[in-house]
């Protein structure tokens, strides 16, 4: 082990507040060179707000930051840049309508360094030339990871990097960072896969409100971080209420029914029901037509054969509110294309309410506001910053985009990976809430890309592979092994195994 005198970064007590809310009070980090050091923390624990700290977005309140020993101040990104420190954040720093080439050089990076971390990342046959926005979001997120390999940093920090990657991508950005490590630089990787922690970290430093709790090392020592970050009282209530017992699906008519759907060159004819009661999942690496499955069942795209049915209805949808009035709605991946993140909670969540509204006139204040008080108590929402939304952590910014369907009902609720990026005590409180609203009656449809809470959250789940079902099978069958091998369709459809 490399002594404390070799860390190449060293934070110490550093301190962040944004008007009332604290968002750090003494933060510690020491990063070793060659060390691949995990920042662990539940949400809101203050991780991107030291990132930026870090990397000169945010001025620190109070503090040290020191490199190689020198204490610096970084004004800006590109200060910290000039120092060989970069980051890759949780929302691409990319902007949607410029095209890629012209995002790079606005990172003041030269094309060629791009398209050689592209080339190690996989994604070299994506055209520069095209708008930022064309280009799905995982891709995003290693264009924005070759943006930042192409700055050579001596510290590189990846904020959720893999939060928006299916496995196989996961794995290339695993490869790359091993790659850097043998390089000699250093890399601070906050992510809340433990698995990917246990298998990539060397250490991992922890948060909670805001204050350094611990550090160790990462073989081993899950249940320890998962300790340290949430406290041990909340973390073993946590396990508790995760662990709710499911429950047989209703025998009455599916809630939602799918016939032969295709779309585009994603999605092939692919058939199921979801009945009420049931948590169905969906399991599938990039690509498979996942997202467009999703997108023509909440009528952001129209599908070019096949039908859509709710309690035996045959839909056609023209736009997104025709399938919220059929009872149909979404939680996509992306919370921001959900919310108005420059509005306070309050208006976020009761939106659905007034867009519901059939006539002019008074509000009904009184209701609105006792349906958002209750799913804001549902979902135990901080709402210490409540006056903007886009100022609460990401795992409360999910749990408002939840939030605003429970107070406004609905038949079948689409989850889109609704677990990407957040820590491990808020999921485990949203799939309990899948589980309650599911025994209340309502219908789930579930995709997540961490195979393991396929078992945890759901009924039954299928498995698409080149934008058909490849596998169906009760969740209790389904553990990560069955579910790869189906997502690679090494297992034959069958889709009526277990219908």
């Amino acid at each position: 082990m490399a002594a404390e005198q070799d860390s190449i970064l060293d934070i110490r007590g550093v301190a962040k507040r944004f008007d009332s809310v604290v968002a750090l009070r003494s933060a510690d980090l020491k990063v070793r060179a060659g060390e691949v050091h995990a920042l662990m923390g539940a949400n809101g624990a203050g991780k991107s707000t030291l990132v930026k700290i870090i990397t000169g977005v945010f001025p620190a309140d109070s503090g040290d930051i020191l490199i190689g020993g020198e204490r610096k101040v970084f004004r800006s990104p590109a200060e910290a840049r000039q120092a060989g420190i970069v980051s890759v954040y949780q929302d691409p720093a990319i902007v949607p309508d410029l095209t890629v080439a012209q995002n790079m050089r606005l990172a003041r990076v030269g094309l060629d360094a791009v398209r050689t971390a592209m080339r190690s990342l996989g994604v070299e046959r994506v055209d520069l030339s095209r708008a930022a926005r064309e280009i799905d979001f995982a891709t995003l997120r290693l264009i924005d990871l070759s943006r930042a390999l192409a700055s050579n940093p001596r510290i590189l920090l990846l904020d959720e990097i893999t939060a928006a990657l299916p496995i196989d991508l996961a794995e290339r950005v695993f490869a790359v960072v091993r790659d850097w490590r043998k390089r000699g630089a250093s890399i601070i990787f906050i992510s809340h896969r433990m698995a990917e922690v246990a298998a990539l970290c060397d250490r991992a430093t922890v948060l909670r409100d805001g204050v350094t709790v611990g550090v160790t090392a990462t073989q081993g020592a899950e249940e320890k971080i998962v300790n340290m970050m949430l406290g041990t009282e909340v973390a073993k209530a946590a396990v508790s209420g995760a662990a709710r017992a499911k429950q047989t699906a209703s025998a009455a008519a599916p809630a939602l029914e799918v016939r032969d759907l295709a779309c585009g060159h994603g999605l092939r004819g692919v058939s199921f029901a979801v009945r009420p009661g049931e948590v169905l999942g969906v399991a599938a690496l990039e690509g498979q037509g996942q997202e467009e499955l999703f997108d023509c069942i909440a009528g952001v795209r129209r599908p070019d054969a096949g039908e859509i049915a709710a309690d035996g209805k045959p839909l056609r949808f023209r736009h997104p509110a025709d399938a919220v009035r059929a009872g149909l709605v979404l939680v996509p991946a992306n919370r921001l294309q959900a919310l108005l993140p420059q509005r306070p909670i309050r208006e976020n969540v009761a939106l659905p309410i007034f867009g519901r509204l059939k006539n002019w006139g008074p509000i009904a204040m009184k209701d609105e506001r006792r349906r958002v008080e209750e799913a804001v108590r549902r979902l135990q929402i901080d709402t210490r910053a409540s006056s903007e939304l886009k100022r609460l952590s990401g795992g409360n910014q999910q749990k408002v985009a939840i939030a605003r369907w429970l107070a406004a009902g609905f038949r079948v609720l689409l989850c889109f990976d609704p677990t990407r990026g957040i820590d491990v005590g808020t999921k485990r409180q949203i799939y309990s809430l899948l589980r309650e609203v599911a025994q209340q009656g309502a219908s789930v449809l579930l995709f997540t890309s961490e195979l393991p809470e396929i078992r945890l959250a759901c009924d039954r789940a299928i498995v698409l592979f080149g934008g058909r079902i490849s596998g169906e099978m009760p969740a209790d069958d389904a553990d990560e092994a069955r579910l790869l091998r189906a997502a690679h369709g090494l297992i034959a459809a069958d889709a009526e195994a277990t219908a």
